[in-house]
């Protein structure tokens, strides 16, 4: 990081910031010229944890919940900069509770950006997921109108900056399917997969910090910044595991797709892709401008959008099963697992 935005003795506030990503943030950000980085989430038990992990000074713990504007407000004051990444990320979960899911992806994104343009913060980077691109379940949903409120207040946001990233699943996090099959590989159980074809993509949690990053240096009001990532089949995922942990033989059955999943997913829409701006590894796609006089959504088309193509975990660069295997060594996770470690995926 060039430092740019980071004023000495700055104030950086995480919400949601005792999972994976806030510990990861924090990993980069302790040794810097910030002055104090706030961790702003529900869970004491894990903050406790934290604070006893790292035992620094330079941060602080905040109680709350974003679905309370006063908590969060109480967080917010003083603040520089914020990475809002307290989310409902659990697919199953936001299908049966969909209201939960809207009142902390929605409302509660509502809440942290109003405090932030209240108190004056400098920027906002949200964090959102590509099951916001064409989304087919509640937490998708929830995720998408979380962009569109980001969006929306960026337009009348004063001097704070707010802009998005989307990202797709992080690999070995918690809940996700790599533990599942290094689990059931080690309990002598078939790996179960849905669709041989399904495709996601792939990315760690490090490329997932150095995407909110760039946002962080280069966003302007209302961008949304994607990575390019490469992709690849369930089935190639399975394989790489079993080669990679000994067991070639292992058994994978095919249990069909479950519901809320996708064949493949997209991280820019086709709308989006046609006004997106190509910087090398990442995209970015600026705001819609217009306003409620859109001559353009009624009069008039675009041709440029008949002809753009979605960005999804089929189309991108496809990783064959010596790639697949050379991206899960870089797992701290999966290296633990080969020396034969009992270790724990990330939050």
């Amino acid at each position: 990081m060039s430092g740019v935005y980071i004023l000495k003795n700055s104030v950086l506030l995480i919400t949601g910031g005792t999972g994976s990503f806030g510990n990861a943030v924090l990993n980069k950000f302790l040794a810097s010229e910030f002055g104090e980085i706030r961790i702003f989430s529900r869970d004491e038990k894990k903050q406790d944890d934290m604070r006893k992990r790292y035992n620094n000074p330079k941060i602080k713990f905040y109680i709350g919940d974003v679905r309370d504007y006063q908590s969060v407000l109480n967080a917010v004051r003083g603040c520089d900069f914020i990475f809002h990444a307290a989310a409902l990320k659990q697919v199953p979960s936001c299908e049966f509770h969909p209201m939960e899911a809207v009142k902390t992806n929605v409302l509660g994104t509502e809440n942290v950006l109003e405090a932030a343009i209240n108190c004056s913060v400098r920027r906002v980077v949200c964090l959102s997921t590509d099951k916001a691109v064409y989304p087919i379940n509640a937490m998708g949903v929830s995720k998408a109108m979380m962009e569109k409120v980001a969006v929306a207040k960026s337009r009348n946001s004063n001097n704070t900056v707010i802009c998005a990233t989307r990202y797709g699943n992080v690999m070995a996090s918690r809940g996700s399917v790599i533990p599942l099959f290094v689990d059931q590989i080690r309990a002598g159980e078939p790996i179960t997969i849905t669709d041989p074809n399904m495709t996601r993509f792939m990315m760690t949690l490090d490329d997932a910090v150095d995407l909110v990053l760039y946002a962080f240096e280069h966003g302007n009001p209302g961008d949304i910044f994607v990575q390019k990532a490469p992709a690849s089949t369930i089935q190639t995922l399975a394989y790489a595991l079993t080669d990679l942990l000994q067991v070639p033989g292992h058994e994978v059955r095919e249990i069909g797709t479950r519901h809320g999943e996708k064949l493949f997913e997209v991280l820019l829409s086709r709308e989006e892709m046609a006004a997106a701006e190509d910087r090398g590894d990442y995209f970015r796609v600026p705001p819609d401008l217009r306003d409620l006089n859109y001559g353009k959504f009624v009069e008039e088309g675009e041709r440029k959008i008949s002809e753009a193509e979605d960005y999804n975990s089929h189309n991108t660069m496809r990783l064959d099963k010596a790639a697949m295997q050379q991206l899960l060594m870089k797992l701290d996770f999966i290296r633990a697992i080969v020396r034969g470690e009992n270790a724990q995926p990330q939050d």
